[in-house]
């Protein structure tokens, strides 16, 4: 039974390790499908270990809107786009 809890880590080390990755999806189906092969697990875990981190999203709120067309923000009370000139 721990053979087989420790062979399934080793087999998806390569996912556990691109968990927080951008492109943590296409690991994970990298290392499930072709991962049996050793060159398959080879290939995810050079990805794995070589994929930058996903850029961290920030929300910012306050009174300013965000114009709908080319999504640059504008001042709370505008009712036109500063950049494109559409209405808001």
């Amino acid at each position: 039974m721990t053979f087989l809890v420790l062979g399934t880590l080793l087999y998806f080390l390569p996912s556990i390790l691109g968990h927080n990755k951008h492109n943590a999806a296409g690991i994970f189906l990298l290392n499930f499908f072709l991962g049996w092969t050793v060159i398959g697990w080879v290939i995810a875990m050079i990805w794995a270990c070589s994929a930058e981190p996903r850029a961290p999203v920030f929300v910012v709120a306050g009174a300013g809107r965000i114009c709908g067309r080319c999504g640059a923000p504008c001042v709370g009370g505008a009712r036109y786009c500063s950049v494109c000139g559409m209405a808001v």
